[in-house]
């Protein structure tokens, strides 16, 4: 029998001080091979594993108690959820969860206040055969967010049959009525835009698209002001197709952002490599933000930031360490609080024993091509996503929020419609990685 593993959403610990201090006895482990393993994983809590194809790990405080919550997308399940952070003497469990929408291959999904009743609603964006963005409305009672039938979905109009939707994110453009939407698509009418908001937010028909961008495939979209004139500008991954890379859109400013066509201005090369999620950070501490790109089957490409007015860039390629998939999302942090700012990396691809999730360190310099890496997941899991960093357990260091995909049979044929899950039981019963799985100080 083929066992099909349920992919998982979950978190992984950073152990005690103790277990940090052994780390740095044992020196940098720069092959996070399966012997590195043992010392360098993280105790592995699952957060979720009732769907299929777990799909985006987006952040908001959903219930307003101050805790992070989490909006996920289940791509092959079909659906949208919500996860409740239950506090610290809950954190390790299962969270409490609603599925706030039932719609067709959903990509991504984020928390925003489209409506601004006080209530966090969900935007989702849907590929495959859907081809939409839907707004998932939620409930102005908290005490209902748990409820499904509280939460209403609505599909935004222009958006529907338009384009197979990757990424979304919120932003004021125009200065008029409420907040917009800036989205980004792949394949046939892939793009970069904006629905424009209309006064009543609820009125499907009413959100107007300003196509900006012509992609191939748009991975991670950020809003960034990288020219300094007090508006958002957009950051973007193109992955596909002859203009692939990284890139900014320069905000015109309200009063143009629907006349035409924003800018375009290339951070480093073009069409040189896949390029996947990014994140902006400053690496190098000079007050620049730097841009930092995970990339297929390549090195992290490192865009140092070397002027501010107008924006110049030089790019530096930090090395994928060996027995690692290939890289897929990239978060900056101090992880073994030094002083220093660490990568946390997650990798598609990562079978045979290879490692998925790891963190890496720079000795004198960040633009050094080889930096020391660390292992966090182990060689469990095949596809992990986007990665977040937050000290869930309020213990003054970083935890990782991430997701596994799906697993390595999956891989040929994930929208199969019987799955076997008896692989999931097997994982947490794992004596490395049970929960809690922490080493004594």
């Amino acid at each position: 029998m083929i066992e099909l593993r349920v992919r998982r959403l979950i978190i992984r610990a950073w152990p005690a001080a103790g277990l940090a201090a052994l780390l740095w006895q044992c020196g940098p482990v720069e092959d996070p091979s399966p012997a590195a393993d043992a010392v360098g994983q993280w105790a592995r809590h699952t957060i979720d594993d009732s769907s299929r194809g777990a799909d985006g790990v987006r952040l908001g405080d959903v219930n307003g108690d101050g805790l992070v919550d989490i909006t996920s997308p289940w791509e092959q399940g079909g659906q949208v959820r919500v996860y409740l952070n239950p506090g610290a003497v809950r954190l390790r469990e299962r969270w409490p969860a609603v599925t706030v929408g039932e719609v067709g291959d959903p990509e991504d999904s984020f928390f925003v206040d489209l409506d601004g009743d006080g209530a966090l609603d969900v935007v989702s964006s849907c590929e495959g055969k859907t081809r939409s963005m839907f707004v998932h409305w939620a409930p102005e009672n908290p005490a209902q967010i748990l409820d499904p039938q509280a939460w209403r979905t609505m599909a935004i109009t222009a958006s529907s049959g338009a384009a197979k939707w990757m990424f979304a994110f919120d932003m004021q453009v125009d200065g008029v009525a409420g907040v917009d939407i800036v989205a980004g698509s792949k394949d046939d009418g892939g793009a970069i835009g904006w629905f424009e908001a209309p006064e009543d937010p609820r009125n499907a028909d009413g959100w107007e698209w300003h196509p900006l961008y012509d992609a191939g495939s748009v991975m991670t979209l950020r809003p960034h002001d990288f020219d300094g004139d007090g508006d958002q500008d957009i950051l973007a991954t193109d992955r596909r197709e002859s203009r692939r890379g990284t890139l900014w859109l320069e905000n015109p400013g309200p009063e143009n952002a629907a006349e035409s066509r924003w800018a375009e201005h290339r951070i480093g090369p073009v069409d040189e490599y896949e390029a996947m999620h990014n994140v902006i950070a400053d690496l190098d501490g000079d007050g620049l933000d730097d841009v930092l790109v995970a990339a297929k089957a390549d090195p992290i490409r490192y865009h140092r930031r070397r002027a501010n007015t107008p924006p110049e860039w030089e790019t530096h390629l930090i090395e994928m360490p060996p027995n690692t998939g290939g890289g897929k999302a990239v978060e900056v942090g101090d992880i073994d609080l030094d002083g220093q700012p660490d990568m946390v990396v997650t990798c598609e691809h990562a079978d045979e024993g290879k490692t998925g999730v790891f963190w890496m360190s720079y000795g004198e310099t960040p633009t050094e091509s080889h930096w020391s890496a660390q292992s966090i997941s182990g060689p469990e899991g095949f596809i992990f996503d986007l990665v977040q960093l937050v000290d869930l357990d309020r213990d003054g260091d970083l935890d990782v929020i991430t997701l596994e995909e799906k697993g390595r049979i999956l891989r040929k044929d994930f929208r199969a419609k019987s799955w076997v899950s008896s692989g999931t039981k097997t994982l947490l019963d794992s004596p490395t990685i049970s929960i809690p799985c922490r080493r004594p100080k």
